[in-house]
């Protein structure tokens, strides 16, 4: 027995697979390729990173460096390196 052309096409085509729409957005969130290398969005390494720690401090000290606001680890990393002379 042979099939319409009709049924033919609706049982392929999947209403599910749209194309998604070219635009800015789209190609903000695309990967980009260099070749067959994926190419990494961010910062590059740091020659220097920086390694984690816990340390306790007293609370009062961890406060006076928090009240002036972002970048008070920063902070307290440059006060330890002019304590320990480096």
């Amino acid at each position: 027995m042979r099939k319409k052309e009709s049924d033919i096409t609706s049982s392929v085509t999947d209403p599910d697979d749209v194309k998604p729409e070219l635009d800015d957005a789209w190609f903000e969130e695309a990967d980009a390729f260099q070749g067959r290398k994926l190419v990494r969005r961010g910062r590059p390494k740091s020659d220097s990173p920086k390694q984690p720690v816990t340390i306790r401090l007293d609370r009062d000290l961890v406060e006076w460096f928090k009240q002036s606001g972002d970048g008070w680890q920063t902070r307290i990393n440059n006060a330890l390196r002019r304590v320990a002379g480096i």
